[in-house]
């Protein structure tokens, strides 16, 4: 009695701040019919600084008592006023930034994460309230200096004592400062000597805070309190001390907390280290759905590339044509319909008529305003375009220290000669093969279609080369009208063609005007060789196509490049004869009289056309195609058929073969594969509430730290990812070494090489899709984990 009225005194004496404040609270538990009145009507106050012990039978009340203080329980009815604020309308985030502001934790089973090591589980509270990493490393090394255990801050809970374990869990109560420690049983599982350490620790941190502890012990209660509550079925039977009046401090003010996305994944990272066998085969059975997709579109893409290729060599031999003559396929169409009639007819009378080819002829009005529209096709549709211009080369060389015409015609030297001394309106060009400059200006049809069986690919406008099918053969009336002296089947060294060159000459060098006012051919072929309007022509290379499949993509013989006859076309059109023969009413080589109907040929003869006259456009595939017709049908679209322009897609017959097989053929093996997707999620979801089963007491210490639902949440979507992002990385993994025996396997059955090629970005995205299907196949288990009551959670085992 005496120390009592002592202590009494001394409180007396020191000023005096109401901490906490109950007011009626009534707590009751309902099971069937039956009712617990765990709190019934207690009002009770405590001081900012005193040691309180409140004692009682096992159901009296007490630790309900402490968990409604701690906000782990709520009351039913009544009042807690903290520091004269009224927690009546506190939400759930208020409970949880209030147990993290203002209270610490001192468990009897110490509740301390396994799974973290000692200085993680002391700073746990202070990373959800958001303190910086210096400031809480400085602030848990002083609690765990203030409890002993500073050498032992690295150390996993496993390698502590039970006086050790109690001793962290009052290190990371006192962490974040509180202004209330609530002790439930902290000496229950210690023997004496550890119980009188830890009781000696309670007291000294009573001195500038609000202790309540929870006993069974009276007489630790007697030596070490300050003030002893008795409880008995839910009600307050004595209060040694109890507080009367005193001002209110009324410096009260919550902080949120929060635990960021990257402080879960590291909480569930240590977690997942624990337990590496079982996650490694949840990863692992997780992946096999990734490995099925994997597999799947790495076939895909090396058959689609071996499409793609045989597209493009097809689209190579049959580009889309628009010539000045063309084929209305529609026409066609209709005028066979119409004459296809299955009776013969009757009577003794025939019909004149046109034919169907005849009648499906088109003239197309070719003109600079169409060319232009061609131009404007896009680059991603149509990488190559060809504009082949009918015009007359003039061309010699030196054969035998003699400047003589020759020609890069493959028709034989009898037939050019021919041609050559009729009517040049007659003609139809220059003969040999053109191919296309890309639209970057590269010359990569060559590339792409031919390899150089000598020499190398030409890099000029002014580089030609010659063309030899897939047994080395050249044509031998190329090489004639070239000048040289060949036989048939005769073999010839490349280094003898290769450096060959051939003069070009303008129509101002080549043609000289008569007093008659005529012109002819000029025959002194060494001054023209000589003039400085001449290009010279090299032979650079020797090509051979690359595939069976593209063999006669380019005539046998000389090919030269189209920008070459655009060139010459710009520098003839402007000649002296060119000129003469606009306004000549007669062939200014001949001297007969022209009809209209023939001027354009003999102007396009002299290099005096001024529009291509045939247009190629070669798609990189039948999808491509297909954008490219449409482009050019949008021309045709409220246009009168005589102003229509037509064009002779050949490849189109074939495209409905091959469009979108392969893409059919992948969604469906995607379709099978992507149910062992659903299976994996499914399986994950079952994983995560297992999961949420066995860290249901985590959850509780997580909460009581101040852990919002979000937090609890975000810490097991944390867990999920890590997994779906392992399970889709070693999926893509897996399915990479796969393609290398598949390719093996597919090589000897189909003869292709390397077909199963993974994309990575089809890799990086299957990751995404297994992290994303994963983490939503969590996320209903996470948050019925996070919705758990804390004080049950708490209790669990």
């Amino acid at each position: 009695m005496i120390l009592k009225s002592f202590l009494h005194k001394v409180f007396k004496d020191r000023e005096e701040f109401m901490m906490l404040d109950l007011k009626h609270i009534k707590k009751y538990y309902t099971v069937g019919d039956t009712t617990t009145k765990a709190l019934d009507d207690v009002s009770v106050s405590f001081r900012e600084k005193e040691f309180v012990s409140i004692l009682g039978a096992s159901g009296s009340g007490k630790t309900t008592m402490l968990n409604v203080i701690g906000g782990l329980d709520r009351y039913d009815s009544g009042d807690l006023v903290i520091n004269g604020q009224s927690t009546k309308t506190f939400k759930d985030a208020d409970w949880d930034a209030y147990r993290n502001n203002s209270i610490g934790f001192i468990f009897q089973d110490y509740n301390i994460i396994t799974h973290l090591s000692i200085i993680d589980n002391v700073t746990m509270g202070m990373t959800l309230s958001g303190v910086s990493n210096d400031e809480k490393l400085k602030k848990a090394k002083e609690s765990l200096e203030r409890v002993g255990l500073k050498k032992h801050m690295n150390k996993k809970p496993a390698q502590l004592s039970g006086g050790q374990m109690q001793r962290v869990a009052i290190a990371r109560a006192l962490a974040n400062d509180p202004e209330i420690l609530l002790a439930d049983e902290p000496t229950g599982a210690l023997d004496t000597q550890t119980s009188r350490e830890i009781m000696d620790l309670i007291k000294e941190l009573a001195k500038d805070r609000l202790v309540i502890m929870v006993t069974h012990n009276p007489e630790l209660a007697e030596e070490y309190s300050d003030r002893i509550i008795k409880f008995n079925d839910g009600q307050v039977l004595s209060d040694s001390n109890p507080y009367q009046s005193g001002e209110v401090n009324n410096d009260f003010e919550l902080k949120r907390t929060k635990m960021s996305f990257w402080t879960a994944l590291k909480l569930s990272f240590t977690n997942i280290k624990t337990k590496k066998g079982r996650t490694f085969l949840t990863m692992f059975a997780s992946s096999i759905g990734i490995i099925g997709i994997g597999i799947v579109l790495a076939l895909s893409n090396g058959f689609q590339k071996q499409i793609d290729n045989t597209q493009a060599e097809t689209l190579s031999q049959f580009p889309i044509t628009i010539s000045r003559v063309g084929l209305d396929s529609q026409a066609a169409m209709q005028n066979s319909q119409s004459t296809g009639k299955k009776n013969f007819a009757k009577g003794q009378t025939v019909t004149a008529k046109r034919s169907t080819a005849e009648l499906a002829q088109h003239i197309n009005k070719l003109d600079t305003k169409y060319v232009d529209y061609v131009k404007n096709i896009k680059k991603s549709a149509a990488k190559d375009i060809a504009y082949s211009y009918t015009t007359g080369f003039n061309l010699v060389r030196q054969v035998n220290g003699k400047y003589q015409p020759v020609t890069f015609s493959n028709m034989d030297e009898s037939q050019t000669q021919q041609g050559s001394t009729g009517d040049p309106s007659s003609s139809v060009g220059v003969g040999g093969a053109v191919y296309p400059t890309d639209r970057n200006g590269k010359m990569s049809f060559l590339k792409q279609n031919y390899k150089t069986l000598a020499g190398k690919y030409p890099t000029k406008k002014t580089d030609i080369v010659l063309i030899a099918d897939q047994h080395n053969n050249v044509n031998i009336n190329a090489l004639k009208n070239l000048g040289f002296n060949v036989k048939n089947n005769q073999n010839l060294k490349t280094a003898d063609l290769i450096g060959t060159q051939v003069k070009l000459v303008a129509n101002d060098d080549f043609y000289q005007k008569l007093p008659t006012g005529n012109f002819v051919p000029s025959k002194d072929y060494s001054q023209m060789a000589s003039s400085a309007k001449t290009k010279t022509l090299t032979v650079t290379g020797i090509l051979r196509t690359k595939s069976k499949n593209s063999d006669g993509l380019l005539a046998n013989g000389v090919a030269y490049n189209d920008r070459l006859t655009k060139e010459v076309v710009d520098q003839n059109k402007k000649s002296a004869v060119a000129n003469a023969q606009r306004s000549s009413e007669q062939n200014v080589l001949t001297g007969q009289s022209i009809k209209d109907a023939n001027r354009p040929g003999l102007m396009t003869y002299l290099g005096a056309a001024s529009v291509p006259s045939t247009i190629q456009i070669y798609p990189k595939s039948f999808d491509q195609k297909d954008r490219v017709t449409d482009y050019l049908d949008k021309y045709n679209h409220g246009k009168s058929s005589a102003d229509k322009v037509v064009y002779n897609d050949l490849a189109g017959s074939i495209s409905s073969l091959t469009g979108g097989l392969m893409d059919a053929i992948t969604y469906v093996l995607i379709g099978f594969a992507g149910i062992s997707l659903v299976t994996s999620m499914i399986m994950i979801a079952i994983i995560t509430y297992t999961s949420v089963l066995e860290r249901t007491k985590e959850i509780g210490v997580l909460k009581a730290l101040g852990a919002r639902k979000k937090d609890i949440t975000r810490a097991f979507d944390a867990e999920t990812t890590i997994l779906g992002l392992g399970s889709g990385v070693l999926g893509v993994v897996i399915a990479w070494l796969l393609t290398f025996p598949a390719n093996v396997l597919l090589e000897k059955v189909t003869d292709l090489s390397n077909v199963a090629q993974l994309n990575p970005w089809h890799a990086l995205l299957l990751i995404i899709i297994s992290t994303v299907l994963t983490v939503l196949g969590g996320h209903v288990p996470a948050r019925m984990g996070s919705k758990k009551d804390a004080a049950i959670a708490l209790r669990s085992e």
